[in-house]
């Protein structure tokens, strides 16, 4: 069983490169929206029983993927610049106990921006169909925290991801298969 961790920003398509990946192999994927949507409909987000269940039904989850065997895709938008995101994940993953392997997928924000509006995210997301509003969450984002690793810096985000294989992946003008194919092909080097 593995554990493949796709992380980058909002819009940079871990959801659609996850898919990409789990249909071209044995990995099953549960991305971030999986439990956000379903927890909009009784919590506002962010709000205490919003965070608390978020997190424990993603451990959950991932705890079962590990106990049952399976290779799991998560996507997740690391906030790298917060030591607590760092335990976070950390903790998460435990279960996978070192069989973890992340792809950072890096995209500029003009490419996300357009992909913040696809049909595919619309329908997958609900929480994104104000437009105006998730674009300007993208911008906020962006402006307010650092979602993409720096190499060589001394930070939790960067000792954690020196534990772990990890490719960072540019899918500006890259495909979601195209990307597929290439981290399929680069978690057989790591094993």
């Amino acid at each position: 069983m593995r554990l493949l961790l796709i992380t980058g920003p909002p819009a940079v398509g871990k959801m659609t490169v996850g898919r990409a990946v789990a249909d071209r192999s044995a990995f099953r994927l549960f991305h971030n929206h999986h439990t956000i949507e379903m927890l909009l409909d009784v919590f506002d987000y962010g709000t205490p029983a919003f965070t608390t269940l978020n997190a424990e039904f993603r451990r959950r989850v991932v705890e079962e993927a590990a106990l049952s065997g399976t290779d799991l895709v998560f996507t997740y938008v690391w906030g790298m610049d917060a030591a607590s995101e760092a335990d976070y994940l950390e903790r998460l993953v435990a279960p996978y106990d070192g069989r973890i392997a992340v792809v950072e997928l890096v995209a500029d924000l003009d490419t996300r921006l357009a992909r913040n509006r696809t049909e595919h995210r619309l329908a997958e997301k609900k929480s994104k169909r104000d437009v105006d509003w998730s674009d300007a969450n993208v911008l906020e984002l962006e402006s307010g925290h650092r979602m993409t690793s720096s190499p060589g810096l001394d930070a939790p985000a960067e000792r954690l991801l020196a534990r772990w294989p990890h490719l960072v992946l540019d899918n500006t003008d890259l495909p979601a298969d195209e990307a597929a194919d290439r981290i399929l092909a680069w978690l057989v080097t790591q094993q």
